[in-house]
Parts: structure tokens; sequence; C-alpha cells
């Protein structure tokens, strides 16, 4: 599925994947500092490379081969902080071409680059687009017989079709440099899925702000995807689930803005723990909070979470805000959050996460629970 261009363009930095670095080319270094410079050409000694400082003293030229990169990266890796590999610039130019002007869109930190250089399996993954999407069921607290949404989970697979972890994904995907594609491509298989499966219910789709560098344009596929499976607008959940620590409000805030704007609802993920705070929910004015699991676990038994979640409960109700109980793995957690007033439920308790949809009519263990509405 394409973008459609449009007077606004296209976001190429969402949808074009990087090159496989192949037989014999240049890295270009670029340091902040002169110390991380002659860190790396000890480095570059030990690992007997040519290399060649350029004018500026700050600047390395390392010639390279495909087969001596993932050596040199584990050096780079063991001796240099993460700081200086996320401080330092990378740009890979194969053969004997010199940098362009444009060359320069492509420069990543050395971090990325590093990763990237191991990351030839998820770019064959991501190029021939072998994801799909399990669903997890968002189930009413009062009657967990019947279904308020479907969540779309991704899942990958190999070039034999085995399941690879989703957080080795993502992983992945965030050291490489690759969330922008990711993202792109996780929202698009969970329309296309949540079509092909007819879902009729509310759909929850995940995405990172950091995934997102301007919503005009990257999110423009997402929504043609909506538009083009039919789904109504309203019946569309965007969920946040923000790595950021703390996250850019401003920017979130525009995304979210742009969502709502356009008919969509949101929701905050994993509320209780990390950075998220009450700040967030004056600011980003969501539809559904969904408390973390980490929240949730053994709150029957926790006097502490318990005080935090029944606070959380009771700002939310009075706010009009839906909240998700998540991560809900027994009949004790479910009951104390059913009766403090979580209006959904989600976890294993109810179901794990599966395709096709599971359809709870006559099958949720929990139905001799249901109370009248």
């Amino acid at each position: 599925m394409n973008i459609v261009n449009t007077a606004f363009g296209r976001c190429t930095r969402c949808q074009a994947l990087p090159s496989k670095i192949e037989g014999r080319g240049k890295l270009y270094l670029w340091f902040p500092v002169k110390h991380i410079l002659s860190k790396v050409v000890s480095i570059l000694g030990q690992a007997q490379l040519d290399y060649q400082v350029l004018e500026d003293e700050r600047c390395l030229k390392v010639a390279l081969s495909q087969d001596n990169l993932e050596g040199l990266g584990k050096l780079l890796v063991a001796r240099l902080t993460e700081k200086e590999l996320k401080e330092t610039k990378a740009l890979w130019m194969p053969s004997e071409t010199e940098p362009q002007f444009y060359d320069f869109s492509r420069v990543v930190s050395l971090h990325n680059f590093i990763h990237l250089s191991e990351s030839e399996w998820l770019i064959d993954l991501l190029a021939s687009e072998r994801l799909t999407s399990y669903f997890q069921p968002i189930v009413y607290a009062n009657d967990p017989s019947r279904i308020f949404a479907q969540e779309a989970l991704l899942r990958g697979f190999d070039e034999h079709n085995r399941l690879i972890s989703p957080s080795k994904i993502f992983t992945q995907a965030a050291n490489a440099g690759l969330l922008f594609q990711l993202d792109v491509l996780a929202r698009s298989s969970a329309i296309r899925q949540a079509s092909q499966h007819r879902i009729k219910e509310h759909l929850f789709i995940n995405f990172s702000p950091s995934a997102v560098y301007d919503p005009t344009t990257c999110l423009r596929m997402t929504v043609q995807a909506v538009d083009e499976a039919g789904i109504p607008h309203n019946k569309v959940v965007f969920e946040v689930t923000e790595s950021e620590q703390p996250p850019d409000i401003r920017h979130l805030t525009n995304i979210l803005r742009f969502y709502q704007d356009a008919g969509f609802l949101v929701a905050l993920d994993d509320f209780g723990t990390g950075y998220s705070n009450l700040n967030l929910i004056h600011q980003l004015r969501p539809d559904f909070i969904k408390l973390d699991m980490q929240l949730i676990r053994n709150v029957h038994q926790d006097p502490y979470k318990a005080l935090i979640t029944e606070k959380l409960l009771e700002i939310t109700d009075q706010l009009g805000i839906r909240t998700v109980a998540e991560g809900v793995e027994s009949v004790e957690e479910f009951d104390w959050v059913r009766e403090r007033g979580a209006t959904f439920v989600q976890g294993y308790l109810i179901a794990k996460p599966t395709t096709p949809p599971l359809n709870m009519t006559g099958y949720c263990e929990l139905e001799s629970m249901s109370v009248s509405a």
C-alpha cells in the first residue's frame, strides 16, 4: 500500500529502507569531541584497518569491507560508552564514491550504524512485509462475555515462517534506527488484518510517537488504510506506546490532536509506571487510559498499589475517561478492578492474543461473574 502523493508530499523517512551493507566501502565518522576520535584511532590500530584523519581533525574516513565491519563494531561497542556511540555520527559510502550533499541525509549515529549492520534479517522482514497481527480482546468489566474492542499486536515471521518475538523486532528496530519503517508497517498490518477478519468492535492500534516525524505527512498512510478498509474513524483507538523518557509533550500533543481532529479516539498505554504522570491527563485529554499491568498485578494484596489504582480510577471516572485494566491474570485481580469502577479489562484471564480474533460468545470463563450494567 503506497502513500498517495499530494501537495504535502510523502514521508520517505517512514517508507524508505536502508540498503544492505555489501562489499567494500568507506565509513565516515564525525566526533563531537577530539578525545573520542583518539579512542577510535586506537581501536582502528588494534583492528589493523586503514583510515585517514580529515582536515578538520574531527572526522575519520575508514576503508572497510563487509567482512571486517562486524569485528570493528564489536570493538567500538566494547570501548566506547553508549553516549559516545550515540553522539558520534556515521555515513557509509559504497565502493569508491565520495559523499555528495544529498548523501548527508543518510547520516546516522554510530550506535544506529553498528546495529544496522547487524540487521539484515530485520531489513529483509520489513522489505518483504512478513508481518501480521494477533488480537487480544478488551472486555466490559461488568460483563466479561461482551467484547468492547480488539487490540492488534504485531507479530513477525522469519524466512521459514517461524514466529519472531515482538520484543526482538522492536528492540532491534530501535537500536538500528528503523522504528519509523516498522511502526508504519505495523499500523498498516493491524488495519489490513482487522479488515480481513471483519472486526466490528473497536480496534486498538499501538503507535510510538518517536516513530512519527510529522503527523500530517507520516500518518497519511495510516488514515488512507483505515478509509480503504471501510473502518469508521470513531471505531479506531490509537494507543500511545511512548518509549522516549520523558516524552516530548508538544510532539505527542500534535500527534494526538491530528488523530482526534480526524475523528479517531486515543488511549494512553502503561499508565501508572515509568514517566507517565497525572500531568499527561490534562495535557493530552485522552479518551482511554490503560492501567499498566505492573500496577494491576496482585493489586488486591498490595496496599500501595491499591491506593494508587483506586485514586486513578476515581480521577478518570470524574473526568469521563474510560479505563482499561491491563494484564489481569487472576479472578481476584478481576474482582478488585471491577468493584472499583474499571470500565474494561484485558489480560490472560480473559484471553491470550490469537489469530483469527476470538469470539467471546459462549466462551468466557468469567461469564458467570457478569453483572448487569
